[in-house]
C-alpha cells in the first residue's frame, strides 16, 4: 500500500479502502438495528383498558355573534 498519496495509490490499496468501509458500514448498521427497543403491540391492551364513549344527543348551535359595520 502506498502511504504517499490517494492519487498515486494503486488499484488494490483503493480496493482494500472500499472494503474495509463496506464492513464497517454493515458493523454500524448491524449493531444499531439489534441495539433498537422492539415495538411492543399494545393496540390490544389499550383497546380494553379505553372507556366506551357514546354519543349523546344532536345539539342546534347558533347565534349571531356579526357585527355590523356602518
Amino acid at each position: 500500500m502506498n502511504n504517499t498519496s490517494m492519487h498515486t495509490a494503486g488499484r488494490q490499496a483503493h480496493l482494500k479502502i472500499v472494503c474495509v468501509s463496506l464492513v464497517a458500514a454493515v458493523a454500524v448498521v448491524s449493531i444499531g438495528i439489534a441495539a433498537s427497543p422492539k415495538a411492543l403491540d399494545m393496540g390490544a391492551q389499550l383497546e380494553a383498558r379505553t372507556p366506551m364513549l357514546k354519543a349523546g344527543q344532536p345539539v342546534i348551535w347558533s347565534g349571531s355573534e356579526t357585527s355590523t359595520i356602518r
